[in-house]
């Protein structure tokens, strides 16, 4: 059974009501004051606590989507990274079809009337990077009227670690999109859904790491040529937004920030503005300050010409911790560049946060995208 199985879940949690009960039966035959007893006491108030964390830490991972099996959780995922037999070109494809998934829209099993989400690995020719994607593709993309037209394309991305499944599954940008598409608040978007996470179980933060992963290649350069060449999307930058939570929202921004030429418009919910450096990253620039510094989103803002791009970033006024450097972006934001903000009340780093603002940031970035 997977890490993320309901079953696992509810095993879990039967197995900690099990032992609760278990403790307050036996607890009077060990209140002796002998060794046996005393062990006994340890063993089961230890027994009891490890599998309500347990049972606690299944429930945020199914409700957060942190970790996708149990080889994510003990950083055992190596996948995809082994994939690298592709060819290109006008003989060969840089996109591997894996299948489709079912979503929960009405009329799922009926490409016109909900649209299709399709599983795809993604070879990166120029950064040896391989990776899972989903791409929802909506109900115009297979609409007669819709035959000869391209789409534009959003890229939605997680936090770190995060699974891609939790963009559809919990977050549901497929379904939202679906109903501004009914309400016509928004014009017909492919997204392509995915982990910034495609050298796991490292944290790139997307930077193309000196003698390491090129994460920023990947996602400005072989992700858009291979979804380009492969579906009907607009090749241009006009055509490209990105946009992601929490890690996922500071690679969106710092990548159309420094590749106006590939993202012409970036949502950051809860994103920060510059890179960790911890024991997930590792050395990210390879002992490089200037590296780094262009790799600082308040740095760049102050020191260098402003893109000529939309960026939306979020927070909230309690409970964010980004708030404050929020503001600071806001501000420092200088022309041709231009910001929005979606600022609430109050609200943590946390899905139901992001699942009020993905509607309004959304619309915002589809209706910024052309072809």
């Amino acid at each position: 059974m997977g890490l993320t199985s309901k079953k696992v879940l509810l095993l879990a949690i039967l197995f900690a009501v099990a032992l609760f009960a278990l403790t307050v039966w036996l607890w009077p035959r060990l209140s002796k004051g002998n060794w046996r007893a005393v062990l006994g006491r340890i063993g089961l108030l230890f027994a009891t606590q490890i599998s309500l964390f347990a049972a606690i830490g299944l429930f945020a991972n199914n409700m957060f989507g942190f970790y996708a099996s149990w080889a994510d959780l003990f950083g055992q995922e190596q996948q995809p990274g082994i994939v690298t037999n592709y060819k290109s070109g006008p003989n060969g494809t840089n996109l591997k079809m894996l299948g489709n998934e079912r979503l929960s829209i009405q009329g799922a099993s009926m490409p016109t009337t909900a649209g299709r989400l399709d599983k795809v690995l993604v070879h990166g020719q120029k950064s040896k990077i391989n990776s899972p994607a989903y791409v929802y593709l909506p109900p115009q993309y297979f609409q007669q009227r819709y035959a000869n037209k391209k789409f534009p394309a959003a890229v939605i991305l997680t936090g770190y670690p995060g699974t891609a499944e939790a963009l559809y599954k919990k977050l549901h940008y497929p379904q939202t999109q679906f109903d501004m598409l009914r309400e016509q608040s928004m014009q017909p978007t492919v997204l392509v859904m995915m982990r910034p996470t495609v050298a796991p179980p490292r944290d790139t933060e997307c930077v193309d790491i000196p003698r390491g992963p090129q994460t920023e290649t990947f996602f400005t350069q072989d992700l858009r040529h291979s979804l380009s060449s492969e579906y009907r999307i607009g090749k241009d930058a006009k055509s490209w937004g990105i946009m992601g939570d929490s890690t996922g929202g500071y690679c969106a921004l710092k990548m159309t920030m420094r590749h106006p030429n590939a993202f012409s418009t970036a949502v950051a919910l809860s994103g920060d503005y510059k890179a960790p450096i911890d024991t997930t990253t590792g050395d990210l620039f390879g002992g490089s300050a200037q590296l780094k510094r262009e790799n600082d989103l308040l740095w760049r803002q102050k020191h260098l010409p402003g893109p000529p791009v939309n960026l939306l970033v979020t927070s909230s006024r309690h409970g964010e911790g980004n708030y404050k450097n929020t503001l600071k972006f806001i501000e420092g934001t200088k022309s041709p560049s231009r910001v929005a903000s979606i600022i609430l009340d109050s609200g943590g780093h946390n899905f139901n946060t992001w699942r009020r603002e993905i509607p309004a940031a959304l619309q915002w970035m589809g209706n910024r995208l052309s072809v």
